[in-house]
């Protein structure tokens, strides 16, 4: 029961653990900025942004998130990737909601650590920024899947990130998006971007183009 309270009511910030509050203003301030453009070491083709480095309470939060079932952090993770879509927008690097309909694709998610969070915190993610865009109509594409054979990826060097990966990400067999779509890939954490590589690729092979991958941080 106190598991559950906590869920419900969490009785601290994700990001620095002050008590009674669920995202603190000053954690909030470090997902509020620019976004910031990334170079990984696996490239994925298209380009990469990223709300902050993998640091500080952006960090603290990812793992709880992650990690320690704080399912309510996707809200304000969710308002910070729309500010940064925004932010994108503004800057010319990917097309308004007049020129191209918003279709965010949340980076796959291995089932069995879906499971064992509570479920799939990418997704949760993409949705709660779907939200933080209304009225504007976005569409929150889960299609991308791992095949079997797929490792923990925690260890793992760049080259075997790709070789653990090379063909194992797939897309549902459902419509991926329309031809005028502004698709962009998120995830949580991109390490050496071999996921976001592989991502794109199995989008591509379908025929849909990624505009750009954004992340909530960047290691």
């Amino acid at each position: 029961m106190r598991a559950l309270l906590d869920l419900v009511l969490p009785r601290e910030c994700g990001g620095c653990g002050t008590a009674g509050v669920l995202w603190c203003r000053r954690c909030a301030a470090q997902l509020s900025g620019e976004p910031i453009a990334v170079s990984p070491r696996v490239d994925p083709g298209v380009p990469v942004w990223a709300l902050g480095t993998h640091t500080g309470a952006r960090r603290a939060a990812v793992i709880a998130a992650k990690e320690r079932g704080r399912r309510d952090l996707a809200g304000p993770f969710g308002v910070s990737l729309a500010n940064a879509v925004r932010s994108l927008r503004a800057g010319g690097e990917i097309d308004p909601p007049e020129l191209a309909r918003l279709t965010v694709v949340p980076a796959p998610t291995r089932s069995r650590a879906a499971r064992v969070r509570g479920g799939d915190p990418v997704s949760a993610v993409a949705a709660s920024a779907a939200a933080a865009l209304a009225p504007e109509p976005v569409r929150v594409a889960r299609i991308l899947e791992f095949a079997g054979g797929v490792r923990d990826s925690v260890g793992l060097s760049a080259r075997e990130r790709v070789a653990n990966l090379s063909g194992r990400i797939r897309v549902a067999p459902v419509r991926a998006s329309g031809p005028s779509d502004c698709v962009v890939l998120t995830d949580d954490v991109l390490t050496t971007g071999a996921t976001a590589a592989e991502s794109v690729r199995a989008l591509a092979a379908w025929g849909v183009r990624v505009d750009a991958v954004v992340v909530i941080t960047a290691a």
